[in-house]
C-alpha cells in the first residue's frame, strides 16, 4: 500500500466498492470508505491530509454523487478554508447501472470540487475500445477520458462487475501510480 495515494469512496450496493478496490490495487493506494451515514473517520481525514493524491469515487444516483458522498464533499469545506488539498493530484470514478446513466454529472461534480480545492486533475489516459470488434470485456469500453466510468447492471451481484471495467480500473490505478511517481521526480 502506498500512503501517498488515497482512494476515498462511497458505495451503496458494493459495485462501486469493487471498482474502488481495483483502482486501489492498480495504484497501491489506501482505501477509505465513506459509511452509510456519509461519515469518514477522523483518522482517515488525516490520511487524506498526508496523501499526495486523492482519487474520489461515488456511484451515480440521479445524475450526481450519492448523498453520502456529497456530505463528505461538503465536510471538505473545512479543508478548503485552509487550502489543505491545494496542489495535490486528484482523479475520479463512478459506477451506475446504465451504460450512460448521466455519469458525466458525477465526474463533473468530482472535478469541480477538486478545482475548488486547487487540485490538479488527472484523467484516465486510456484509449477507448470503440471498434466493431470491441466487447464489454475490453479496456475502456465506455470510452471515458475525464474520469473512470463503470456500468454494472442493477440486478448484478458484486462479483458481476464487468471484467472490462475492472481491467480499466486496474489500468487507471496504474496510471495514477505512474503520474504520482512523475510528480515526485519533479519535486
Amino acid at each position: 500500500m502506498n500512503p501517498e495515494i488515497c482512494v476515498v469512496f462511497h458505495s451503496g450496493f458494493g459495485h462501486t466498492q469493487r471498482v474502488a478496490e481495483a483502482i486501489a490495487e492498480g495504484s497501491q493506494a489506501a482505501l477509505l470508505r465513506i459509511d452509510e451515514a456519509g461519515e469518514l473517520p477522523s483518522n482517515e481525514w488525516e490520511k487524506l491530509s498526508q496523501a499526495k493524491v486523492i482519487v474520489f469515487g461515488s456511484p451515480t444516483y440521479m445524475g450526481n454523487v450519492s448523498w453520502q458522498f456529497k456530505k463528505f464533499l461538503d465536510a471538505s469545506s473545512a479543508v478548503w478554508a485552509r487550502q489543505g488539498w491545494r496542489n495535490k493530484l486528484a482523479a475520479g470514478f463512478t459506477n451506475s447501472a446504465g451504460i450512460n446513466g448521466d455519469k458525466h454529472g458525477t465526474l463533473q461534480a468530482l472535478f469541480t470540487v477538486s478545482q475548488q480545492h486547487g487540485m490538479i486533475w488527472l484523467g484516465t489516459g486510456l484509449m477507448p475500445s470503440n471498434t466493431k470488434g470491441s466487447t464489454r470485456d475490453d479496456l475502456n469500453f465506455l470510452a471515458s477520458f475525464s474520469g473512470l466510468m463503470a456500468a454494472t447492471p442493477a440486478d448484478a451481484g458484486v462479483d458481476e462487475v464487468p471484467k472490462g471495467d475492472l481491467a480499466t480500473a486496474l489500468a487507471f490505478g496504474a496510471r495514477v501510480r505512474e503520474v504520482t511517481a512523475l510528480f515526485a521526480k519533479e519535486a
